[in-house]
């Protein structure tokens, strides 16, 4: 916390705005849509909530098929399912780790020859790091197939000076309590498609159309962000450009004392990418480093007492999706297998750092 939150905070209270609309509620997508360059936002309940949304108002349905990034967390396919829709999972390149647009490309032909041409394309910028958008764009261009940008780890990164969560057909953002910037829990839906946020906002409320009376014509959800949690996204705003910066300082650091390694390489931005860093990763390559593993690492550093996560387990690998069609070249696989989150806050200090750095020097 920056320690502006309170400010916004006490105004709701002040003011008695506590429900899930309010000043701060309309503050803070004013300020999301200015710091994305977007036209419209609407602030939610969660990311997971913004994505259902989109498929939603995408008019994907029962038996559809959604082509998404295997490489991700499950909050980014679940939606697929509340819609009865079946998600394709597409792997990863390993410039960015985001999905390939050679394999998305090879997923479309073969889905189509198979009568059944997909309803949009779910991308992630994994980490806070922006996918292959260019050749995405042109392949979703080509096929007319709308995308869903799953930038819940990257607000704040930009690709060619383009911030990220602008690209597609909706932009998906998480301010979950991990995310670089955060409401506590909260999500929101972005787009230049202001019909289509001014109906995810309806939807969002319980669907209740204008009448004197409780009336309802479409199923709708629970999903709107509160005014109090909204206060603390707007304090949360003001710092962002600063929780980016802290958050390339820990990649720097570890960067320039860990790649001294034989073995070990710290995830890099691709040139025309801007990555917030939302969390450093490493690989380690146990061909290079005398058999030492990330296993080895993880676990000599939790008697530390200093968490450290593997990378994201794949979902076409995951027990819940393992069944859908996949189309796959190892890449994620060998990531999951190999590569390592290490400590990330933007709070970490110099001794924080240093003291990561010890103990995994002392695994070498």
């Amino acid at each position: 916390m920056s320690g502006n939150e309170i400010n916004f905070v006490n105004e709701a209270f002040d003011t008695n705005w506590i429900a899930p609309l309010g000043p701060n509620v309309d503050g803070f997508e004013h300020d999301l849509a200015e710091y994305v360059n977007i036209n419209s936002v609407a602030a939610l309940s969660s990311g997971t909530a913004a994505i259902h949304l989109a498929l939603i108002l995408l008019g994907v349905k029962h038996d559809d098929e959604v082509l998404a990034q295997s490489f991700t967390f499950s909050a980014t396919v679940n939606p697929i399912t509340y819609v009865g829709a079946k998600p394709i999972f597409i792997d990863s390149e390993p410039d960015t780790w985001n999905m390939s647009p050679e394999l998305l490309e090879k997923a479309i032909n073969d889905r189509i020859s198979k009568g059944k041409k997909p309803k949009a394309i779910i991308i992630v910028h994994l980490y806070g790091m922006p996918a292959k958008m260019d050749e995405i764009i042109s392949i979703s261009k080509k096929y007319d197939i709308p995308i869903i940008e799953d930038a819940a780890e990257a607000l704040g990164s930009t690709y060619h000076n383009k911030k990220l969560g602008s690209f597609g057909e909706f932009g998906v953002l998480s301010f979950n309590g991990n995310k670089i910037i955060t409401t506590s829990g909260g999500g929101a839906l972005v787009s230049n498609n202001a019909e289509y946020i001014e109906k995810a906002r309806f939807l969002a409320t319980q669907a209740r159309d204008k009448a004197p009376h409780y009336q309802h014509s479409h199923i709708g959800y629970n999903y709107r962000m509160s005014n109090v949690l909204a206060g603390i996204g707007r304090g949360q705003m003001q710092v962002i450009d600063k929780r980016v910066a802290q958050r390339r300082a820990n990649h720097q650091f570890y960067k320039d004392n860990l790649e001294q390694i034989p073995g070990v390489s710290v995830f890099t931005e691709a040139e025309g990418s801007f990555s917030n860093y939302w969390l450093t990763t490493i690989l380690i390559d146990p061909n290079k480093t005398k058999g030492i593993t990330t296993e080895d690492v993880r676990l000599s550093l939790e008697k530390e007492n200093i968490e450290t996560r593997p990378l994201w387990k794949p979902m076409h690998i995951q027990p819940i999706f393992k069944e859908y069609p996949a189309y796959c070249n190892g890449v994620s696989e060998e990531l999951f297998k190999i590569g390592l989150c290490l400590p990330s806050g933007s709070n970490m200090t110099d001794d924080d750092r240093n003291r990561v750095l010890e103990a995994i020097l002392n695994v070498f």
